[in-house]
């Protein structure tokens, strides 16, 4: 069932004397959804052919004149068609969108690819992650939520010359499991002697508590340890150490770049991956997720994660508690596309999304 339409007559943000009555609303709106599908300036004869009601291209280029004046259309060539400024696609977002919820089947599929039955949170997370990148053409990311919960035991298991498997039982049962490198030439027994080692210090602490205490006993006292059971066991905690606010899953940069029309924006995407590794990032991602209930669209610059057009931000967060009680915000999930994403397609996909990863963690 599509949402409502407001009433045909809007203000244009920032314009508060300019109005959109019911024809020029409908010009915008269908020049939107033909530039989300085409990524092509949108002419008159386009929106004549598409526009239900009985209007001639000249009518059309008129209402796009007035439009382009009110700052919501620009022309990005002589005698070329319209495209919709950032100001336009907000407008259209907020008021003229329509989506509809998603359908069992849909439902079922999301919920299945985020099972966590056998597999780590950290790998639910990034398939989350990659499945919204192949739905919106886009980058996908998580801010995953860091390890709070105390620990109960741990062990390394060998996998063969250089690798190993850390097994990390937290107190609430979550087994979480990941794969390390270790110097090659390590024995198993320095493995079951780093995993005593440990767990004699755990106590109900929880990892970060457990990486300073062990990391200021390494410090005064490095003598104690074998060199080779010290690597295991800084590698273990440097594995499992969230820090911060968390972890950044980034999935399916190349379908970002792929899909940007604009070669010239190909650097500051690249710059923008950059700095989504940063910890200050990730909690600037988190914050926009906060800004109110549901999923959160940024366009453009509105983020500030980037300082120009083109790059569209979509963000859901997602809570963890038990049922009837207080939850609490403790990551967010989304996609990074072009301006023109399917924004009636990409949210509400995004918001079940973090729905079902929140019940997951709850």
């Amino acid at each position: 069932m599509n949402t409502p339409l407001k009433p045909p007559l809007f203000s244009v943000p920032g314009l508060a004397s300019t109005m959109l009555d019911a024809r020029s609303t409908a010009v915008l709106r269908e020049l939107v959804e033909v530039y989300v599908a085409t990524g092509e300036p949108v002419g008159s004869r386009t929106l004549s052919r598409r526009l239900p009601m009985n209007l001639s291209p000249a009518s059309i280029r008129n209402v796009m004149a007035d439009l382009e004046e009110a700052g919501l259309l620009y022309a990005p060539h002589t005698s070329a068609g319209r495209l919709p400024t950032q100001q336009g696609l907000r407008l259209f977002v907020d008021g003229l969108l329509e989506f509809g919820d998603l359908g069992e089947e849909e439902r079922s599929e999301i919920s299945a690819r985020c099972a966590a039955h056998g597999r780590s949170l950290q790998d639910t997370l990034a398939e989350a992650g990659q499945m919204l990148s192949g739905l919106a053409g886009a980058a996908g990311l998580v801010v995953a939520p860091k390890g709070e919960a105390p620990l109960r035991h741990i062990e390394f298991v060998p996998l063969g010359p250089g690798r190993a498997l850390v097994v990390l039982v937290q107190g609430d049962g979550r087994v979480e499991n990941r794969v390390i490198e270790v110097p090659a030439e390590l024995p198993p027994s320095s493995l079951v002697q780093a995993g005593n080692y440990l767990n004699a210090r755990l106590a109900g602490r929880t990892l970060d508590e457990t990486r300073a205490n062990v990391t200021e006993e390494i410090a005064a006292n490095r003598t104690a340890l074998d060199a080779l059971t010290q690597q295991v066991i800084e590698a273990g905690l440097a594995t499992w150490a969230g820090g911060g606010s968390g972890s950044l899953i980034l999935r399916g940069q190349a379908r970002l770049l792929q899909n940007m029309e604009n070669l010239s924006a190909v650097s500051e995407i690249q710059a923008l991956f950059e700095r989504l590794e940063a910890q200050e990032t990730t909690l600037q991602l988190l914050e926009l997720a906060q800004r109110g209930e549901g999923v959160q669209i940024f366009i453009g610059a509105e983020s500030g994660l980037f300082s120009s057009a083109g790059l569209s931000v979509v963000v859901a967060p997602f809570r963890s508690g038990p049922p009837g009680s207080p939850q609490s915000i403790v990551g967010a999930i989304g996609v990074i596309g072009p301006s023109r994403i399917n924004y009636g397609r990409v949210i509400p996909v995004v918001d079940y999304t973090a729905r079902v990863i929140g019940r997951l963690l709850g």
